[in-house]
């Protein structure tokens, strides 16, 4: 446990969180210059948003970013004790070296689907080896008396599997979000904030237990790097992230959120006004990352039904139809921000907050404003013209 009288370490996580982000911005005009000299450039494709050849690799400068942010926290003596007390950053790093790595080597040299599968099976399986895996599962049957519910008690093989699956699952996911300016950064920005409050809110359950910083120390670190390159990248782009940057978002979110789900302090014999908490890691992971999945998972049913493989590019995932209704580049980037925010955050509060009535209403209202200006373009003949021409995906 902490010592006496240490306090939860909020400054200590937007200090490292602030490096992340400077670092990320600093550095990512000097691999911008890189990309270009190495050839590690997107050039405009049928599928494609972007008509300029714009560099990629900005996944580099988002790991450096990472890198600084952990290397403060290493000096911190508050969080320093996430450091002592388990193995988690380190395998974390380690699992976003190797994905950063495979996508530096896509983006100059487009390697095959199943090449980049096995580099995310191989970090997902780095994460386990270092004790970051599901171990507990609740479900909503089982128990007796008072009890709302049972907990499932993984085994070793079980989760193994679904650390790998939601993994791979989360990696493809911010890949394949990744087709307009701004989109996988600031979709990683806000599922990386709301996942480190939620992991926040875990130390205060744990009272303050060094064991449960990693999580909230990678959700901080992540969030900051997505900040600092959001400002080369939103639209018009100067830089993309690649796969380098949408896969290293993808492992450290699925990192911190599989870390923090083995820290929610959970009561086998708990009555039904808990059932919320007891399934907090799941609506979390699920909030936080429902636009992306949601986007897999309608393209793989789309490519499936239509006899092509599940990963092969196409021109219909949701920003690709948002801009068919009309609206502008910015505009359905800000949309899918939206969503996401609505959503993540809003399955945080009803983890942490004692009043699911009043967090229900808010997201409630928060959909229905998102309904709304997500249904109703702002420029119809703009949508009328991409609807009758072949345009730009």
């Amino acid at each position: 446990m902490a010592p006496v009288g240490l306090g939860l370490p909020i400054r200590e996580y937007l200090l490292a969180g602030l490096t992340a982000a400077v670092v990320t911005f600093l550095l990512t005009g000097l691999v911008r210059v890189l990309a270009l000299k190495a050839g590690a450039v997107a050039w405009p494709r049928n599928r494609d948003v972007h008509t300029t050849p714009t560099p990629r690799w900005g996944g580099l400068a988002m790991f450096g970013g990472v890198l600084a942010g952990i290397g403060l926290a290493l000096q911190l003596p508050a969080l320093r004790l996430a450091f002592d007390y388990s193995d988690d950053v380190l395998g974390v790093v380690i699992a976003a070296a190797l994905l950063c790595g495979v996508g530096v080597l896509d983006d100059r040299w487009e390697l095959d689907a199943l090449t980049k599968l096995a580099g995310q099976i191989t970090a997902a399986g780095v994460l386990v080896l270092f004790g970051i895996q599901w171990a507990v599962f609740w479900v909503p049957w089982g128990g007796g008396g008072q009890s709302s519910g049972s907990l499932l008690i993984l085994g070793q093989s079980q989760g193994v599997l679904l650390t790998v699956l939601l993994t791979v699952a989360l990696v493809n996911a911010m890949n394949f979000i990744d087709g307009l300016d701004g989109l996988a950064a600031g979709v990683g920005l806000i599922a990386a904030a709301a996942t480190g409050l939620f992991a926040i809110g875990l130390v205060r359950q744990n009272g303050n237990d060094p064991s449960a910083y990693s999580p909230a120390l990678l959700a901080a670190v992540l969030a900051g790097a997505c900040l600092g390159f959001l400002p080369h990248n939103f639209n018009p782009a100067r830089i993309f992230m690649g796969d380098s940057g949408s896969m290293l978002i993808g492992v450290l979110l699925a990192a911190a959120t599989t870390g923090a789900s083995g820290r929610l302090p959970i009561s086998v014999t708990t009555d039904g006004t808990d059932v919320l908490a007891l399934f907090a890691p799941v609506i979390v992971v699920a909030a936080v990352m429902f636009v992306p999945l949601l986007d897999l998972l309608m393209a793989v049913i789309r490519r499936t039904r239509a006899g092509t493989s599940p990963l092969s590019p196409d021109k219909m995932h949701l920003h690709h139809r948002l801009l068919e209704i009309g609206h502008s580049h910015r505009r359905a980037v800000l949309l899918i921000y939206l969503w996401a925010a609505v959503l993540a955050f809003g399955a945080v509060a009803l983890a942490l907050v004692d009043d699911p009535t009043a967090v229900l209403w808010a997201v409630g209202a928060g959909i229905v404003v998102a309904i709304v200006a997500t249904v109703v373009p702002r420029d119809r003949a703009l949508a009328a013209m991409r609807r009758g021409s072949p345009g730009r995906s």
